[in-house]
């Protein structure tokens, strides 16, 4: 394989690799605030907070000249996952 072509595959697989710890990283929040909201009575979804989010990962997507529609995509199916964890977590405490 080309040589040029092996080091740009690396750099992909590391930066793969940095995504999914990322994101396994945000879950481990976002799954202790589902437990706060829980005992706390609160519902599973802000969608307040959802708009700031989304405002605010269409600014920063913008910033960095990456699309801001796939960036909204990719936060919106972040955010129903989210979602689906406290709904989960409120029913199992209930």
């Amino acid at each position: 394989m080309d040589e040029k072509l092996q080091q740009f595959r690396e750099s992909i697989n590391n930066i793969d690799a940095a995504l999914v710890f990322m994101l396994a990283e945000r879950f481990k929040v976002t799954q202790a605030v589902g437990e706060y909201k829980a005992k706390n009575n609160l519902p599973p979804a802000d969608a307040g907070r959802e708009q700031e989010q989304i405002a605010r990962l269409r600014q920063l997507a913008s910033d960095a000249n990456l699309d801001p529609e796939f960036s909204e995509k990719f936060l919106r199916f972040i955010i129903d996952e989210v979602i689906r964890h406290h709904e989960r977590i409120k029913a199992e405490a209930d």
